[in-house]
């Protein structure tokens, strides 16, 4: 009789589950997997803003003629679309006074981004 109560005492130990409550761990993993589920209209304008900000971002590596980092550089795509219309252009002039490249391609840079913030 004895054998079948330690048969039976083990196989409950080897189906018995024991689950983490430690709730600092758990709340910590959920912070650190948060995310937001967009709807599809929200993920293309996201995608476009991106398209957007990528295409500026080596316009103005081959304006400076930088392959590193462009920190002295801060365009900030929100501050465009801010500004009124003659006022961006001269705010982008000022921004890319020190351009390492011709005027005309600064010109031509300054065009297309406003052609580009226009349709966000």
């Amino acid at each position: 009789m004895s054998t079948k109560t330690e048969s039976s005492s083990q196989s409950k130990s080897l189906h018995h589950v024991n689950f983490n409550t430690d709730d600092n761990k758990i709340s910590a993993k959920k912070k650190r997997y948060l995310t937001a589920k967009y709807g599809q209209h929200q993920m293309n304008l996201i995608k476009k803003r991106l398209k957007v900000e990528m295409w500026m971002y080596e316009q103005l590596q081959f304006l400076f003629d930088s392959d590193d980092n462009l920190n002295d550089i801060d365009i900030d795509l929100d501050e465009v679309l801010d500004l009124e219309g003659k006022t961006r252009k001269q705010w982008l002039r000022e921004k890319l006074i020190d351009a390492k490249k011709s005027k005309e391609l600064v010109e031509k840079f300054i065009v297309e981004l406003l052609e580009k913030a226009n349709t966000l």
